[in-house]
């Protein structure tokens, strides 16, 4: 996990997955970059505006996984963007970059 990144939340992928999201105020290229270094699978870019990079961390099986496990890096402050809105309660924080994490198998673990 990117040092710093915050807990979001976690969702309900479908056939048993969960994904977990993680924010951080750091910036998008700063992530992948970090990612890049860190992650031994394959890894490529999706989108470049606004950018999507994927980590590549098993291999997906289609009779058992809703999504591909692996590590997602968002751009949320591209084009001026404003982040990814997230609300606790009445307070309200925007991150710049959110980090979605699918684990191989299994449920989601939080660090």
């Amino acid at each position: 996990m990117y040092p710093g990144a915050q807990y979001v939340d976690s969702f309900d992928a479908g056939k048993g997955q969960r994904f977990c999201l993680f924010g951080t105020d750091a910036g998008y290229a700063d992530i992948v970059e970090y990612y890049k270094r860190t992650m031994k699978g394959g890894n490529r870019e999706i989108f470049r505006t606004p950018g999507v990079w994927q980590f590549d961390v098993g291999r997906f099986a289609e009779e058992t996984m809703a999504y591909a496990p692996g590590v997602l890096v968002k751009d949320y402050a591209a084009s001026g963007g404003t982040g990814y809105l997230v609300m606790r309660g009445a307070q309200e924080k925007r991150y710049k970059t959110i980090i979605q994490i699918v684990p191989p198998s299994g449920p989601a673990r939080l660090p």
